[in-house]
């Protein structure tokens, strides 16, 4: 376990506040620790009765490249994942769900941020209007669940919360038959 010597904001944001601890270790060094802070977030893979997935595709700033995603976004502070997640399908697919499965919580990166994320999948599906923010672009993809997880071989799915989210519920989708 780590003491706290120090800790300092190097920035406060909107989504991400970056925090720098200074931590004494078991040995009695003392060293820096940079940790992104955020607010948590609610991950949604929307399954039909045909066994097809929706995926959204965007530009990543910080991956500097278009990727093939489910749908996911930050939840407001003290916002509940529960609340959270069906807005979220709403704003960026247009989908509502009648059924919800919880399949997992996790941290993306323990190791430099706060972030916990909660992963749901949505089913008896319901198609409206996107409602997206102004600074979002999505382009909705539907692709069978097999097909799907045949992109992870290729690289063309290679975001860690969609990953997790269709071997999740392949193996649900197994134990279920």
């Amino acid at each position: 376990m780590e003491e706290l010597v120090k800790r300092e904001y190097a920035y406060q944001g909107r989504v991400l506040n970056l925090r720098l601890d200074t931590v004494r270790v078991t040995s009695g060094d003392v060293t820096l620790r940079e940790i992104a802070e955020h607010h948590g977030a609610v991950a949604i893979l929307p399954l039909d009765e045909a066994g097809n997935v929706t995926l959204v595709k965007q530009w990543r700033a910080a991956t500097g490249r278009v990727m093939l995603e489910i749908p996911a976004g930050t939840l407001e502070p003290n916002e509940e994942p529960s609340s959270g997640a069906p807005r979220e399908l709403k704003e960026e697919t247009g989908l509502t769900a009648a059924r919800w499965d919880f399949l997992a919580r996790f941290f993306p990166s323990p190791g430099i941020l706060t972030e916990e994320m909660f992963l749901y999948l949505a089913r008896a599906l319901t198609r409206g209007a996107q409602q997206l923010m102004d600074d979002e672009e999505i382009e909705i993809v539907t692709l069978s669940l097999d097909d799907a997880l045949a992109r992870i071989a290729t690289g063309e799915i290679a975001d860690a919360k969609t990953i997790v989210a269709l071997l999740l519920t392949r193996e649900k989708l197994r134990t279920m038959a």
